[in-house]
């Protein structure tokens, strides 16, 4: 017993030890936005996108291809399905995003890094995606898992980023079925910051939700947010069965994605700001709302 009890006190000294060396870097807190917005366009012609785009989701619809259970949920919500599209009363969608919430918290490893998202506050982050880098060395050349640490690493020192981000750069020295876990790992050991997690097939997001178990633990998963996601809409109107299972592994974990279409102007929406902004807000409603089909209240981002 007291050999037991003389090893509980060490440990603890250790750790205290460990506490007073450990190399910790400032964080400023993430930003509560006092400036007024700007309002670009008038009352009236809010109504009217926001019109057109509940006009959109009737009468055109968006795309859910290869995806029956998507298919089967929109049916049972009461929208109109004819093969892959999904036709929505007017209303529908908006009705459905009403339980997403307006704010949110995503904890970080670190309680003094977790970060409100949404409302007025701004969270800043690193970039997201870049397959390249460049260096004195080297010059641009593809991005390695060495380059990929040592950005997380800076990351993480910068006084001024609230986020880890997710993928700082693709490191293409890892085999793309593994190189997520390698990614988040990083997240996970080099910084104490709040971080993404991966979208690139729904078991890869699958695995993110099953190291953030190990990291925060099961039961704290399931109740808080811990992660965010990237999820693209492949747009024109269309939600691929990659994206869209992803998303539903996030959502039904109650973890947070970013609903952002992959869209152009005269490319992938029509030319006029007007007319891309409609495609927009219908493309993003359709996303929540789908969201919220898998598991109301789940945390949604309007990217």
């Amino acid at each position: 017993m007291a050999e037991s009890a003389r090893r509980g006190r060490g440990g603890g000294g250790a750790a205290r030890r460990a506490e007073r060396s450990a190399v910790s870097f400032e964080t400023a807190k993430y930003i509560e936005r006092n400036i007024p917005n700007f309002e670009i366009l008038t009352e009236e012609a809010l109504e009217i996108i926001e019109r057109n785009a509940d006009t959109v989701l009737e009468e055109i619809g968006v795309n859910f291809p290869d995806n029956p259970e998507a298919l089967a949920l929109w049916r049972e919500a009461g929208a109109d399905v004819t093969g892959d599209r999904v036709r929505m009363p007017r209303g529908l969608a908006r009705e459905l995003c009403k339980t997403a919430p307006a704010e949110f918290t995503q904890h970080a490893r670190n309680p003094d890094r977790n970060v409100v998202i949404g409302g007025r506050n701004l969270v800043l982050a690193p970039v997201y995606g870049p397959p390249f880098v460049r260096d004195v060395a080297g010059g641009r050349r593809y991005a390695t898992i060495a380059d990929f640490n040592k950005f997380v690493k800076l990351g993480y020192m910068s006084k001024w980023l609230h986020h880890s981000g997710g993928t700082v750069c693709e490191p293409t020295d890892i085999p793309v079925n593994k190189r997520h876990l390698d990614m988040l790992h990083a997240h996970m050991t080099l910084s104490d910051k709040p971080f993404m997690g991966s979208v690139t097939e729904p078991s890869r997001a699958q695995d993110s939700v099953d190291m953030c178990k190990v990291l925060f633990g099961a039961d704290f998963v399931q109740q808080n947010t811990v992660m965010t996601s990237l999820i693209n809409i492949n747009s024109p109107m269309t939600f691929d069965d990659v994206m869209m299972g992803a998303l539903k592994v996030f959502a039904e974990n109650n973890q947070a994605s970013i609903i952002s279409p992959f869209i152009v102007g005269g490319a992938m929406a029509p030319v006029s700001v007007a007319g891309t902004l409609t495609q927009v807000l219908a493309e993003v409603m359709a996303g929540i709302a789908y969201s919220q089909l898998v598991r109301k209240g789940a945390p949604v981002i309007f990217g």
